[in-house]
């Protein structure tokens, strides 16, 4: 039979609720009350009933993870960070998957039926009303890889995608390309705009340089060759800024099958710096988003958030970087 709160208490010679407060966080038990009752419940094999234990603080410690882009592998990424994170913390994650999924309602009344103490979105195409409709609904919130703006209703973490676009600009501008192009995502998402406002922004009324803008359907590589095969009917550019590694490597693959060579023909730079783009048989360039940061980051402010509901919301971003490696000349 399984070993019972009562039969640690016994062995250890204790009270049952001089056990309850050694398992439960923060309550007032001595070094010495403490240390006998792990020692009987080492000895015993005894771990705490988690559901049991949150009828009494009325906290579930479940985190609701919700995503909408399993197609992407940096998603694997952000799950094993998240998770380890969160279970580090002693809190555990239940995942949402929200793939074409606009309306936040359902997700809401998953949410609500597991009584999760707070949410993480970690989505950079859900728009930052999706994150507020878990506010509204009186759930601490935190917008991971989300919009940021002057006032924002929820906490966002992530990084300037503006900054970005200007920063694959910079690069291509530095290595002399004169027709340049943007191949993003969805045009709906709010990544993909300010990616191509930062791009099209910084090369806007340079002599010499023209600019083109293009849209894949989704954050994929099948999507990203597509693309790159209708831009190949025409006369391409020299170089593309594509708004995410997936992208890059789906036009890198349409590239290289039209018989052309990158960077010799057409140069590359991506964004994220995913496991794929440092494959010695993909080498991007790209830039570099600290993912782990940004969920550190975002876990940091959910935790607070739960503790302190009145927290006002507030924006973390950090700093990307360019890295080198072998898709521009």
């Amino acid at each position: 039979m399984a070993v019972t709160l009562k039969d640690v208490a016994e062995k250890a010679g204790v009270s049952r609720s001089a056990v309850s407060r050694t398992f439960t966080l923060g309550a007032s038990v001595s070094a010495k009350t403490r240390a006998k009752v792990e020692l009987a419940a080492d000895e015993l094999g005894y771990a705490p009933n988690a559901l049991a234990s949150s009828l009494t603080t009325g906290r579930t410690k479940l985190i609701g993870l919700i995503a909408n882009n399993f197609q992407n592998p940096l998603i694997l990424e952000v799950f094993d960070l998240f998770t380890r994170g969160l279970q580090d913390r002693g809190l555990r994650p239940l995942l949402v998957n929200l793939t074409d999924a606009t309306d936040p309602a359902a997700s809401l009344r998953m949410l609500r039926q597991y009584s999760v103490d707070g949410v993480i979105v970690a989505s950079s195409t859900l728009p930052s009303s999706f994150a507020e409709s878990f506010k509204t609904a009186g759930l601490p919130v935190v917008h991971a890889f989300g919009r940021t703006s002057r006032a924002p209703d929820v906490h966002v973490v992530g990084i300037d995608n503006v900054a970005c676009g200007c920063m694959a600009a910079e690069a291509l501008l530095a290595r002399g390309y004169g027709r340049v192009g943007f191949l993003g995502g969805p045009q709906s998402a709010t990544s993909t705009q300010d990616r191509a406002a930062g791009f099209m922004g910084t090369l806007d009324g340079c002599a010499g340089v023209t600019v083109t803008a293009s849209y894949a359907s989704a954050y994929t590589f099948d999507a990203g060759r597509a693309e790159m095969q209708r831009l190949l009917t025409d006369t391409p550019a020299e170089a593309y800024f594509c708004g995410d590694d997936l992208l890059a490597v789906g036009a890198l693959s349409a590239i290289r099958e039209a018989g052309l060579a990158v960077p010799g023909d057409i140069g590359l730079i991506g964004l994220n710096d995913m496991e794929m783009a440092r494959w010695q048989n993909i080498g991007l360039t790209t830039i570099r988003q600290p993912v782990a940061r940004i969920i550190e980051a975002a876990i940091d402010l959910v935790v607070a958030t739960i503790e302190d509901p009145d927290r006002r919301p507030e924006i973390r971003l950090f700093d990307c970087q360019p890295i080198e490696r072998q898709t521009l000349r």
